[in-house]
């Protein structure tokens, strides 16, 4: 197939440094990922290559340039996720996430969607009382839905935020262990303090815990109560129990809003105990204003390798399916 030329144009010098910095491996991603060859020429980067993959290098030159102009990077991340989308037909996705702002942290970095999946699962917490966030590790499940709940009591849309998680390792027997009541569940909830230091401060979220405004405790502690006006979490739900769950969801009090997050390839059950998450996602999927928001490997934020190794398993555990049904049928 005869070889097209693109020129992409540039009036910011810098976005060319950025793409060709480092040994140039933003540009070599971009051309092994799409079968290009970049380089530079006066006023910008010259494509050539196919003209299918040509136009899709064009076209994510533009969405990366947008990304740039707002954020005055871009990362390894973006490339891959907007090569990604680009490769489905997918255009003009920058836009989508970069005008949305759930809010900033302590040091004023704004909180932003990084996928299409993250901005779709901020769209249901928005838009629904009860949301479930189910997917892979590093798909920003948690870190979202802490920050949603930040937003909102910022808002004054809620009272308060009551964190929870089951300590599934402790068997919810927190009175073995050793230390006052914060010292026994602080190694269960290491997650969801460090997102809410990183969003509200350290000192600004001690105050809010003082005040009974934030409350983070392990799941037993939620049994009996009613929660009225508030922002509810309840991270590692593939851990909980049918019984748990349905606890859970049942404190949900008038003008309280709950997320409900976890990944179901990582299930720390006894064996022998059914995932309250799987068994949830089964029974409430068709229930207005309950949303699931299903995230898939290409909703991953973090190190790339954590993409792939996801997949593999994935894989695997298919092949695996398929082989274990295949004797059962052979057995017979």
């Amino acid at each position: 197939m005869k070889n097209t030329k693109f020129e992409f144009e540039v009036t910011n010098q810098e976005f060319v440094n950025i793409l060709f910095d480092n040994l140039e491996e933003k540009i070599k991603l971009i051309e092994k990922e799409l079968n290009v060859k970049l380089s530079l020429y006066g006023n910008g980067v010259k494509i050539v290559g196919n003209n299918n993959y040509a136009s899709a290098a064009y076209n994510l030159l533009i969405e990366l340039y947008e990304l740039f102009e707002k954020d005055g990077n871009i990362t390894e991340q973006q490339i891959r996720y907007l090569i990604n989308m680009i490769k489905k037909g997918k255009n003009g996705i920058s836009q989508t996430l970069l005008n949305y702002i759930i809010c900033t942290t302590a040091r004023g970095k704004p909180i932003k969607p990084k996928t299409l999946g993250q901005k779709q699962y901020i769209d249901y917490i928005l838009n629904n009382d009860i949301v479930f966030g189910v997917g892979p590790a590093g798909t920003g499940k948690t870190y979202l839905a802490m920050a949603m709940a930040i937003r909102a009591f910022k808002n004054n849309e809620v009272d308060r935020i009551v964190l929870t998680r089951p300590a599934v390792e402790a068997g919810e027997s927190l009175g073995f262990l050793p230390g006052d009541l914060q010292e026994k569940i602080d190694p269960y909830l290491r997650p969801i303090y460090d997102a809410l230091f990183e969003i509200l401060g350290y000192e600004q979220y001690l105050k809010l815990v003082e005040k009974g405004l934030i409350e983070v405790a392990p799941l037993a502690y939620m049994r009996g109560r009613t929660l009225d006006n508030a922002y509810i979490v309840l991270d590692e739900a593939q851990n909980t129990t049918n019984e748990q769950m349905k606890m859970f969801l049942t404190r949900i009090g008038y003008g309280s809003k709950a997320i409900i997050t976890g990944d179901i390839t990582q299930i720390d059950l006894p064996r022998g105990k059914k995932s309250g998450l799987k068994n949830a996602s089964n029974i409430l999927r068709n229930i207005e204003g309950i949303a699931f928001m299903d995230f898939e490997s290409t909703d991953i934020v973090r190190h790339p390798l954590v993409q792939k190794i996801i997949n593999a398993y994935e894989k695997f555990d298919l092949k695996e399916n398929k082989d274990g049904n295949f004797n059962k049928q052979q057995t017979k």
